[in-house]
């Protein structure tokens, strides 16, 4: 006996691969990416010491994510073998966040799209990191390929959107690393229960412009983290009157 077949219309399906897509990045914890007065820093939940959110794609551009990590890591390769093709083929200065998110932005929407095929349970952000504050780029996609410009930070994952309006209330692009850092910290309590998490379960890395090297990525340590937390916020000094 055959079995009866059922229509589903097109926007249907559509619905639910999105309802499927979302539900599976909203199990996993929070991640940011925020501007800071020296550059972009990403931070994120994470105990384990190898599976990394957070990583380098090329000298200053970086990349967090959250979701399935299977499916976020073979984007990251993905996205570091364009940037080096790219960038050995014609000049470095031509691989930029914007180029590799519009490639990022293909590949997920021809994914979505592809009814035989899972959508991918990912949510990501591609960090671009300039010579001036004012250049610094920040793109969030999603799942669908849908690409956002943010123009300070975005949030991922978890509880974005309880995250994204503890971290608003106090944020400014001008603070120092470790201010900015201790926003973020206590911004991911409220995807916590309340509670802020340990130094030992963050995984921190920043895209710093004033280092010297042409790669401006770096990953903060336990010890990195703790002594960026403990810097004294510098107050401008008062200007002399006439």
């Amino acid at each position: 006996m055959t079995q009866p077949l059922f229509y589903v219309s097109p926007e249907q399906q559509i619905k639910d691969r999105a309802e499927f897509a979302r539900a599976g990045i909203a199990r996993g914890r929070s991640a940011l990416v925020l501007r800071y007065a020296d550059g972009i820093v990403f931070v994120a939940e994470n105990r384990s010491q190898t599976l990394h959110k957070v990583a380098e794609i090329y000298d200053r551009i970086g990349f967090a994510a959250v979701g399935r990590y299977n499916e976020f890591d073979n984007l990251r390769i993905a996205g570091i073998r364009h940037a080096d093709v790219r960038g050995y083929t014609y000049d470095r200065r031509d691989v930029t966040g914007r180029m590799l998110a519009n490639a990022y932005a293909q590949v997920l929407g021809t994914i979505f799209s592809t009814v035989t095929e899972k959508p991918y349970e990912v949510e990501l952000a591609v960090a671009e990191v300039g010579a001036t504050a004012a250049q610094d780029q920040i793109y969030r996609l999603t799942f669908d390929g849908s690409v956002a410009d943010e123009t300070e930070f975005c949030v991922m994952g978890g509880s974005a959107e309880a995250v994204t309006a503890a971290l608003r209330e106090n944020y400014d692009p001008a603070h120092r690393l470790g201010r900015a850092l201790s926003l973020a910290i206590e911004a991911l309590s409220a995807d916590n229960d309340g509670q802020s998490p340990a130094v030992e379960a963050l995984e921190v890395a920043v895209l710093d412009r004033t280092r010297r090297l042409p790669r401006k990525f770096r990953r903060l340590t336990a010890d990195g983290i703790t002594e960026a937390l403990a810097t004294p916020v510098k107050k401008p000094r008062a200007r002399a009157k006439a």
